[in-house]
């Protein structure tokens, strides 16, 4: 189709694909490595084009560089403590690839593959994967899609997947948003509200304690809407640990039925984001761990703070907390999560 070309080669050999998708109010492009958000093009409140996404120029740059610039991360999103949970009385060991712990799927999780495109049109394209038994670590053949569409001001993420065996699974998309344009430098001035009243704190090693503790009278509370850097240099505990904002967030609304993750706004463009999901979690991350220096899309110049994650997912090492919300998925039954991003302008 003519939305669809070429973009790169794998390590692999495939060829990875670039779809651009279009409506009257949106434009994005999709690349098959890692099911990647490479570019969302919103108007701001003059009617010019910003691209609100951070990402790069070449396919060599999203395998070689860290971070996961818009990427589909599984078969778990965020980290499980020592690579290793229990699962039907048998004990998992995974790929670590975080100091001791597993992140994101692993040494080359759903960020690093190459997805099929099982269909596309001028508005959605989806794409799928399969992730063999035993691949990580992981349990069960896993056969998964996500499906980007665009309709009206929002792009609309699906996720699918089923397993022959009980399993894990944990789906998230890892875009950077920086709604003065990717290319704008800091997201500090940006104002969040994040609708959760409470926080599973970590570790140093970002690994939870497996507590749900109150957002309220810390740094970490954006019940109301707050500058992303108004409390992010506080010498609060869970701040030093992870050098800002890098936690989950318990929200309020019912799991598993669309409800509200966040509102986002700047005022250099007027461009103002609201997301929402069926899953349980979202880890608000203010891209910390960003090196400074590194070249994004048409050369700009990307460092630490240049733009915010809203992953939605279920909590990080849920599966070692029996109290936090399940990632198991059972062998036969479907995972089916959606997660949508809303534009308008003020």
């Amino acid at each position: 189709m003519s939305n669809i070309r070429p973009f790169g080669t794998a390590p692999s050999g495939e060829t990875v694909f670039l779809i651009e998708l279009n409506n009257d109010k949106l434009s994005c492009e999709i690349i098959t490595f890692g099911a990647t958000i490479r570019s969302l093009i919103v108007a701001d409140r003059n009617g010019d084009p910003v691209d609100v996404v951070l990402g790069y120029d070449t396919v060599e740059e999203y395998i070689s560089h860290d971070g996961y610039l818009g990427a589909t991360v599984g078969r778990f999103a965020n980290r499980i403590a020592k690579g290793q949970f229990r699962l039907n009385d048998q004990t998992y060991k995974l790929a670590v690839n975080n100091g001791p712990n597993h992140l994101h799927g692993g040494l080359q999780g759903f960020s690093h593959r190459v997805w099929s495109i099982d269909h596309s049109d001028e508005r959605s394209v989806t794409l799928s994967l399969t992730s063999p038994d035993g691949e990580e670590g992981y349990p069960g053949n896993l056969e998964c899609s996500v499906q980007y569409e665009l309709e009206d001001s929002s792009l609309i993420i699906r996720y699918h997947a089923t397993s022959d065996k009980d399993t894990l699974c944990n789906l998230t998309n890892h875009s950077y948003f920086n709604l003065a344009g990717h290319d704008s430098g800091s997201v500090l001035d940006q104002t969040i509200q994040i609708f959760a009243q409470s926080y599973t704190p970590s570790n140093p090693e970002s690994i939870p304690f497996g507590v749900v503790e109150p957002v309220a009278g810390t740094p970490l509370d954006f019940q109301t809407p707050t500058p992303i850097g108004t409390h992010i240099n506080e010498s609060f505990h869970q701040l030093l640990y992870a050098r800002g904002y890098d936690h989950n967030y318990v929200l309020d609304g019912e799991a598993n039925k669309l409800h509200h993750v966040a509102q986002a706004y700047d005022s250099s463009t007027g461009i103002t984001m609201h997301a929402e999901t069926t899953l349980p979690g979202v880890h608000f991350y203010t891209a910390n761990y960003l090196p400074n220096g590194r070249a994004g899309k048409g050369g700009c110049i990307y460092a630490p703070r240049h733009g915010f994650c809203l992953e939605t997912q279920f909590y990080p090492d849920s599966p070692n907390h029996p109290n936090f919300p399940s990632a198991v998925l059972k062998a036969g039954e479907e995972y089916n999560h959606t997660t949508v991003f809303s534009f308008s302008t003020l």
